[in-house]
């Protein structure tokens, strides 16, 4: 059980979902659908449209909103995020906003620039601060490489509490629809560390197929993302997160999920076996939003 089962008292408002159609957003969306809380999904295929390149359309999407879960694209550590979130709360706010949800990074310095920014708004605020997601080799990033048979990335064989995307949505749902939760930071991850090579070897078992973790230099990581295509912020990213964050400084468990919902996070084992038994791993098919 979470928390508290009590209604936010301003339920009657919309509760907006950026990133309405990302991993986190839509699993986030499902949830609060399924209580009845009135919802709007902020992304550039919503209606109204949300852009963070177009604070000029925000207004539109604010008006009736009372609640607000935050994820930023691609990411809080990209150049330029701090000041993106501190116009969207000051919006908020203004817009008679009384709740925000962050969603946050372990260990990223301009991350927790950006949640200093939300505590500092002066109405309800919870910080839902996550590790690397599970989800990321089932559906996304790193998919393609688990259907190659080589995870191939300039990461060092450091340990991560990995988490199963589902855990964060149901602590923002909490968050965001009931009471007990205000001032919080949750640090989510999952319930044990994995290294890049034991969470190969948990996919290949799962799925019954070889893939294997091979560590390869920044240089080579860098251009092969270079030549996928993939956006400037994107690649930016990657580089950051394997150059800088992922050296060991979060290797160890947080226990947010387990203060938010009074339960365990979801192993590893049970993602693999869920994942496998879809045949996400043997097709370019993604996983379902459950």
């Amino acid at each position: 059980m979470s928390k508290s089962t009590d209604t936010h008292e301003n339920s009657s408002g919309l509760t907006l979902v950026l990133g309405g159609s990302g991993k986190t957003g839509r699993r986030i969306i499902q949830r609060l659908k399924s209580r009845g809380v009135p919802t709007r999904a902020g992304s550039r295929s919503g209606s109204p449209a949300f852009d963070w390149a177009k604070p000029e359309d925000w207004d539109v999407v604010l008006d009736g909103v009372r609640s607000v879960y935050i994820s930023y694209a691609p990411d809080l550590a990209v150049p330029g995020a701090t000041d993106s979130i501190q116009h969207f709360v000051d919006k908020a706010v203004a817009k008679g906003v009384t709740r925000l949800v962050l969603l946050s990074g372990r260990g990223e310095e301009e991350a927790q620039a950006c949640e200093k920014i939300v505590q500092a708004s002066d109405i309800e605020w919870t910080i839902v601060r996550s590790s690397w997601f599970m989800q990321n080799f089932s559906e996304g990033e790193f998919l393609q490489m688990v259907l190659d048979g080589t995870i191939a990335l300039p990461a060092a064989d450091v340990a991560e509490p990995f988490i199963d995307v589902n855990d964060i949505a149901d602590v923002a749902a909490a968050a965001l629809t009931e009471e007990g939760h205000a001032y919080e930071i949750y640090e989510v991850t999952g319930p044990r560390l994995l290294t890049f090579s034991e969470l190969s070897d948990e996919i290949a078992e799962a799925a019954d197929r070889g893939v294997q973790f091979v560590r390869i230099p920044s240089e080579a990581f860098a251009e092969g993302v270079a030549d996928a295509g993939v956006t400037e912020d994107v690649a930016w990213l990657l580089n950051y997160l394997f150059d800088t964050v992922l050296d060991g400084r979060n290797a160890y468990l947080g226990d947010g999920v387990k203060r938010a919902l009074g339960r365990e996070p979801a192993d590893f084992s049970a993602f693999t076996r869920r994942i496998a038994a879809r045949g996400v791993w043997h097709s370019e098919s993604t996983e379902a939003v459950a």
